[in-house]
């Protein structure tokens, strides 16, 4: 499914401070629930485009929460794999948030979601060839420069494929990395929720994914709907409990990464704190039972003779 004919970029660029634990979106809803039960949760993220205004309640309770605890901020307007040039003033203020909070990672999805001046409120799939490659790439390394930071690039869920694709997913990844020396946020949902709508082996995705690159790992419910001709058409919904399958993947994933920041996504239909807090106390489960893996070592040693 992969091939690996490319030089490998230079590992000690990491992108992520983020603990090995589990995280929750923040959710102003949550906010006195936090405060009052101090949960050991590992990390909170936030949505940029959530606090690009200048104060307010808002401010006020991330200023608070950023305190006690890590901060991941996840980026879902920039429009990385838009056809034009990326947004100045977009990126500008997603700048002025990550400099004003100064989180351990920042992400963003591959992906587009702008025509023109329109935007959509989606994050659609690219066509995976040389053409999209260098945009791409120019449009990472576009990002980081002005952050000051790598980024973390997320695997986006599909429903469509592409003729003119001349790579895989996980070949177009590993390009991008190579080029512009960002870090993988790995989804594992989209990597189920795409599996499943293409025919394809989830299995197999997460046996060649290039975990040395991963650092930080997403979870979500999906939604279950089928297409015109009656087969199942899953949609990353973010509105439901983790299903049984996307812990299984999980585990496997951390199988051969070992334990890593993973976040619970859960941004429509938001339920009560105890069932989100408990999905977060699943994850924590399966990180403690996973020692350090042997790709994670590897990249450990690589950390070590490259700055050492």
């Amino acid at each position: 499914m992969e091939t690996r004919s490319a030089p490998e970029p230079n590992r000690a660029r990491v992108a992520s401070s983020l603990p090995a634990r589990a995280g929750l979106g923040f959710k102003s809803a949550h906010f006195s629930d936090i405060e009052a039960s101090a949960p050991g949760i590992g990390f909170f993220e936030i949505h940029a485009e959530n606090y690009m205004g200048a104060g307010g309640p808002p401010h006020a309770q991330l200023t608070r929460l950023r305190r006690d605890f890590p901060l991941s901020i996840h980026g879902v307007g920039l429009s990385i794999g838009g056809a034009g040039r990326l947004d100045r003033d977009h990126l500008r203020r997603v700048k002025s948030v990550v400099e004003r909070y100064e989180p351990a990672a920042f992400s963003e999805h591959l992906a587009w979601s702008t025509q023109g001046a329109r935007f959509l409120n989606d994050l659609l799939p690219l066509p995976y060839n040389a053409a999209t490659l260098a945009h791409v790439a120019a449009h990472v390394d576009e990002i980081q420069a002005a952050l000051g930071r790598p980024i973390l690039l997320e695997n986006p869920a599909a429903y469509l494929r592409f003729r003119s694709s001349d790579y895989s997913e996980i070949e177009f990844l590993r390009e991008i990395v190579r080029r512009a020396g960002c870090r993988l946020l790995l989804d594992v949902t989209n990597a189920y929720v795409s599996a499943t709508n293409l025919g394809f082996s989830a299995e197999d995705y997460i046996d060649a994914f290039p975990m040395l690159y991963v650092e930080e790992i997403h979870l979500a419910g999906y939604a279950e709907d089928s297409d015109e001709i009656g087969d199942p058409l899953l949609i990353d919904a973010h509105c439901a409990p983790i299903q049984k399958e996307v812990w299984r993947l999980y585990d496997r994933a951390l199988a051969r990464r070992g334990p890593v920041a993973t976040l619970i996504e859960w941004d429509n239909e938001i339920p009560p704190w105890p069932l989100l807090s408990a999905q977060a106390a699943r994850a924590e489960r399966f990180l403690k039972k996973r020692p350090l893996a042997s790709e994670d070592r590897a990249e450990s040693e690589a950390l070590h003779d490259d700055v050492g």
